[in-house]
This record gives C-alpha cells, sequence and structure tokens, in this order.
C-alpha cells in the first residue's frame, strides 16, 4: 500500500467523504427492516409511495452493501416526520436498530464550530478576514505554513494549505482506538507536513483547519470548545439528543445502534462503538440523532442561529471538487444540486463505526441517514447519497 493510499483511507475515516452530491436513485431490494411513520397531530401520513421508496434504499444499503445497519430521519415540507430502519443494531445478538438512535455524527461537527464562530463574528469578538495569528500567536508555524498569513475564513473554508492531520494517524485502528489525543498533538501532526497550498488557494478538506478554529475559539471565549457548542447551539435549540462527549467519555448514549469498522475490506468487522472519538475533536466529535441533526442544520438554515448578515457568509462558497460535480463549500456548510431541482445544503460525516449524509433544503424538507460503518469504496459513498436524494426528492 503507498502512503497515498494510506493518507486516502485514514482521511476518508474521520469524515472526508461529506460530499450531498445527487447520484439519482439505487436498485432497491426489500429485506427486513422496519418503519415508524410519525405524521404529527392531526396529521395524516398520505405518502406511502415515497416512505417506500426511502425504505427500499436503506434494505439495498444493508442487503447489497452489507451494511451492519442503516437508519433514517426525513422530515417532509409540511413539517411530518418519518423515521426509518434497516439491518440489525447488534451483529451478535440481532437486536432491532432503535428509532432515531444516537450515532456518532463525525465532521458535521464542523458546522455547529463554524456557527459558533460565526457567532462571535456577530458580537465583534472575531474577525472572519483577520489572520489568525490574531487571536494565536506564534502557534500556526510549519512548512510553507504561516498563521500571519491564514485568515479565520480560509480556516472554515478549507482554503488555507494546512495539511490533514489524519494523514499521521496509525494506520490501524486498534492503535488509537482507547487513546486520548490532546488537540494541540492533532494540531502538531498537521503542522509537521508541508503545505498542500497558498492560503487562499483551492479548497483542500482537513481536518486541521478545525483544530486550528477550535483552539481559537477557546483563546477568544477562555471557555472549552465543547461547553461553547452546547451553551450557544444545543441548549438554546432543545437538542437533547445531541452532545459533545467530555474528554474521557467514550461510550455512545442508549439507545443506539452498534458501529463498526474493519481496516481493510477483507476482514471481520469489530465492534467499535465504545472508543475515544478525541481524534475528532472539534473537527468530528459531537453524537446526535438524526432528527435531533435535521433540527440543527433545519434551525441553521431557518436564520435561528446567525445573523443574515453571517449566515450569507456561510452560504458564500468557493468549488469543491469530490465524487460528483456541482458540490460547492461555505464556511462549514456544503451545497449540492438535487435531482429534483434547488440545492441541498449540510455536512456529513465519518468516523469510525459510523457514517452519516444529512442535507435540508430551503423549502423545509430535512433528511439524514446513517450506517454503521464506514464506507469502503466510491460505490457505497454513491449508494448513501443516492439514500439522501431519494429521501428528499421521493
Amino acid at each position: 500500500m503507498t502512503d497515498q493510499q494510506k493518507r486516502s483511507r485514514i482521511h476518508r475515516w474521520l469524515g472526508v467523504v461529506a460530499t450531498l452530491a445527487v447520484l439519482g436513485t439505487v436498485a432497491v431490494a426489500t429485506g427486513p427492516a422496519t418503519t415508524t411513520a410519525q405524521a404529527g397531530p392531526g396529521r395524516e401520513d398520505t405518502a406511502p409511495r415515497h416512505r417506500d421508496a426511502v425504505q427500499r434504499s436503506l434494505d439495498e444499503l444493508v442487503r447489497a452493501d452489507d451494511f451492519p445497519a442503516a437508519l433514517a430521519s426525513v422530515r417532509e415540507r409540511d413539517g411530518r416526520v418519518r423515521h426509518y430502519t434497516a439491518g440489525v443494531a447488534d451483529l451478535r445478538t440481532r437486536a432491532k436498530v432503535p428509532t432515531d438512535g444516537y450515532v456518532r455524527i463525525g465532521s458535521n461537527t464542523k458546522t455547529y464550530l463554524a456557527v459558533v464562530v460565526l457567532q462571535l463574528v456577530g458580537e465583534g469578538r472575531i474577525g472572519l478576514d483577520e489572520p489568525v495569528e490574531t487571536y494565536l500567536p506564534g502557534l500556526v508555524r510549519g512548512d510553507g505554513v504561516d498563521g500571519r498569513r491564514i485568515t479565520v475564513r480560509q480556516l472554515l473554508q478549507h482554503t488555507s494549505g494546512l495539511p490533514n492531520y489524519t494523514a499521521l494517524l496509525p494506520e490501524t485502528y486498534e492503535l488509537i482506538r482507547h487513546r486520548y489525543v490532546q488537540p494541540r498533538e492533532l494540531l502538531d501532526m498537521g503542522l509537521s507536513q508541508q503545505a498542500t497550498d497558498e492560503p487562499g488557494g483551492t479548497f483542500a478538506y482537513s481536518n486541521t483547519n478545525y483544530v486550528v478554529a477550535g483552539l481559537l475559539v477557546e483563546r477568544v471565549t477562555g471557555r472549552p470548545v465543547r461547553e461553547e457548542i452546547t451553551n450557544r447551539i444545543i441548549t438554546p435549540l432543545g437538542l437533547r439528543h445531541t452532545y459533545f462527549p467530555n474528554v474521557g467519555d467514550q461510550e455512545v448514549r442508549r439507545p443506539h445502534p452498534n458501529g463498526y469498522h474493519r481496516d481493510r475490506p477483507e476482514q471481520p468487522l469489530t465492534d467499535v462503538t465504545v472508543m475515544d472519538p478525541s481524534m475528532g475533536w472539534a473537527a468530528g466529535q459531537v453524537v446526535a440523532t438524526p432528527s435531533d441533526l435535521n433540527r440543527f442544520f433545519t434551525a441553521l438554515l431557518g436564520g435561528e442561529l446567525l445573523g443574515p448578515g453571517q449566515l450569507r457568509q456561510m452560504r458564500d462558497t468557493v468549488d469543491a471538487p469530490g465524487p460528483l460535480p456541482g458540490s460547492r463549500y461555505g464556511l462549514g456548510l456544503q451545497s449540492t444540486p438535487m435531482s429534483c431541482g434547488g440545492l441541498a445544503w449540510g455536512h456529513g460525516g465519518n468516523i469510525f463505526g459510523y457514517s452519516t449524509v444529512n442535507a435540508v433544503t430551503d423549502d423545509g424538507r430535512a433528511a439524514t441517514i446513517a450506517a454503521t460503518r464506514l464506507p469502503t469504496d466510491l460505490a457505497e459513498v454513491e449508494h448513501l447519497l443516492a439514500a439522501l436524494d431519494t429521501a428528499l426528492c421521493g
């Protein structure tokens, strides 16, 4: 295996596959699954065809792609919420997948952090086009890296040129599964590599950007990132099923489907539900349910978290080349055209044991689909994204 192949594999582990692109529909076949329709008070569930299409797409993820489980939450334009599950929560006991269970949402964490930064911009405590050096003097230095030339905007937009620290994580997952990693250690891993581009250059996804942004938030506020995300987003929105795990918390709250992992496709799956998520920190540590994730992104796009000026900045995008055309990246927020027209806005995230794709639309639709292992090839990523498009477009 070449060094580049190793980097690509670890890249996927911590959420680089965050593309919310449209891939049409997937071939479908029914299988063991459950569906829970929640039409809301006084509302009749009148969309069985759409619901069946979503269910079949989850069934196919389990049957054809061999994901242990898939679960989804879909919000319609009229506010109706429906939940879906397929597969099993535990490969050993064959337990049922909990409806709207907790999952690790990986790089969706970046959007939460970007919101905190933009709130601080609105408060006049951070300048988007100020250099990182203003807030973290002397900290961001490396081979071709200079915090005096990198702005806060470039961090959030992945145009800073900062190399990705995940490229230096051990290839074998078991070496780091239960290890607590300090944020400064993550930063040091990133800075030990050569810059990928000049600041303000092309889009290049790097988890190191959000480690620096997390350190910046802590320096400006004098409080932990975990506390700022909780007090500024989770508590005000009433997200009772979202949390940023504290130091040492390796569990996932119940109910949850178990998460699984293997370092190579030929290996058996290992239950990795219990793990230390500090390797993701401000770039990927949050845990949530699919419906809470929908609520967060719906509130964000609806103007509940940011002023109009900050939300416009967040939605000001650059080209973000990926597996499919049309993807663009703003400040911790990604847009992609949908097969039924319009744009889907969200992020997506991967971390050991869980892969999540999610998006909301300007007209009130929202969908999150989670699978309980990481995709191992582009085809599996495409199938996850196709299921998301089905959920949004019907």
